[in-house]
């Protein structure tokens, strides 16, 4: 099956700064991505129901980008979190960039929207 990449975009109130504690911090990541977390450098260990992925933030400007990359993703695949500010709004734009099999696109955007939902209660919008 061909992977391909696909792009999610969230609106939030919160400052790109918060948002960027929520990314690369063990404390809040627990609270809305993963199970537990630890990290080693640029090593994370993310765990989720008792299995470990691991990946390496490749790339880290804060308050601006965050990209990570997974141990068995191949070598172009990465996840990755951006921040700007919405010039009309105000709001903080949240953008993911992630990897998937072709035929799973709409059901990581669904998985993302639900990660988001719990990022948002946390963040406080």
């Amino acid at each position: 099956m061909k992977r391909v990449s696909f792009t999610a975009e969230f609106l939030f109130r919160a400052s790109p700064t918060i948002l960027y504690r929520f990314i690369t911090t063990p404390s809040c990541l627990i609270r809305w991505f993963c199970d537990e977390v630890d990290i080693t450098g640029e090593i994370f260990t993310f765990t989720w129901d008792g299995a470990d992925e691991i990946a390496e933030m490749i790339d880290d400007i804060e308050d601006e980008r965050v990209r990570f990359k997974w141990e068995d993703a191949d070598e172009d695949e990465f996840l990755e979190f951006r921040f700007s500010r919405s010039p009309v709004t105000g709001e903080t734009i949240l953008e993911i960039e992630d990897f998937c099999d072709e035929d799973e696109v709409e059901e990581q955007k669904d998985l993302w929207a639900s990660q988001i939902k719990q990022l948002r209660q946390e963040t406080g919008g």
